[in-house]
C-alpha cells in the first residue's frame, strides 16, 4: 500500500470521527429525529479534496459511527437508509473537482455537486421517513410531502452551513481542498 492511499485512509477515519463528534454539537433538534449541525463538513471536505471514492467511505464510516452511537431503527431497510446509504450520498459530492488549482471555486460544479451530494442524503432521510414514518405525517397529509418538508427543514440549513464554512476555509488556504495534495 503506497503512502498516498495510506493517507487518505488515515483522513477518511479521521474526518468520519470528527463528522460524529460534530453530530452532537446542535444548532437545533428536530421533534422526531434530524438535527442542524456540521456533521456534513468533514464528508464534503475529504470528497473535495480526494474525490467521490474517499467521500463515499468516509460516509460509510461516520453512518456505522452513527449506528454505534445512539441509533434510532424500526426495520432493516431504515436502518440502511437513514444512516450508511444517506452519509454515503454526502461523499458523492466529491465526484468532480470543483476547485481549481488557481484558488478559484467552480461555482457551477459546487452547486452541483452539493446537489448531488445533499441531494442524495436528502432522498434516502425521504425514502425512510415516508415509508417506516407515515404515522407521523398530520392527518390528511401526504406522508412524501411531510417527509421532504420534514427533512429538507433541517438539511438544508446544515448543507447551507457546511457550505460557507468550506468556502471560508479555501479563502484561508485553498492548498487543503486539491485533490492528493
Amino acid at each position: 500500500m503506497n503512502t498516498t492511499r495510506t493517507r487518505i485512509m488515515a483522513e477518511a477515519a479521521v474526518a468520519a470521527s470528527l463528522s460524529t463528534v460534530l453530530s452532537f454539537i446542535t444548532l437545533w433538534r428536530m421533534p422526531q429525529g434530524g438535527s442542524v449541525n456540521l456533521e456534513m463538513l468533514p464528508i464534503l471536505f475529504v470528497a473535495f479534496r480526494h474525490g467521490g471514492g474517499a467521500g463515499i467511505i468516509t460516509g460509510l464510516i461516520h453512518g456505522l459511527l452513527q449506528l454505534i452511537t445512539g441509533p434510532y431503527i424500526v426495520h432493516p431497510a431504515q436502518l440502511i437508509l437513514d444512516y450508511p446509504l444517506a452519509y454515503m450520498m454526502v461523499g458523492i459530492a466529491g465526484i468532480l473537482p470543483v476547485f481549481s488549482e488557481l484558488g478559484k471555486i467552480k461555482f457551477g460544479r459546487l452547486l452541483f455537486a452539493l446537489g448531488l451530494g445533499g441531494g442524495g442524503r436528502l432522498l434516502s432521510h425521504i425514502l425512510a421517513g415516508a415509508i417506516f414514518f407515515a404515522e407521523f405525517a398530520p392527518e390528511n397529509q401526504n406522508p412524501w410531502i411531510y417527509s421532504f418538508i420534514y427533512n429538507l427543514s433541517h438539511l438544508l440549513p446544515a448543507l447551507i452551513i457546511s457550505v460557507m464554512v468550506i468556502i471560508l476555509l479555501f479563502k484561508q488556504n485553498s492548498e487543503l481542498f486539491l485533490q492528493n495534495t
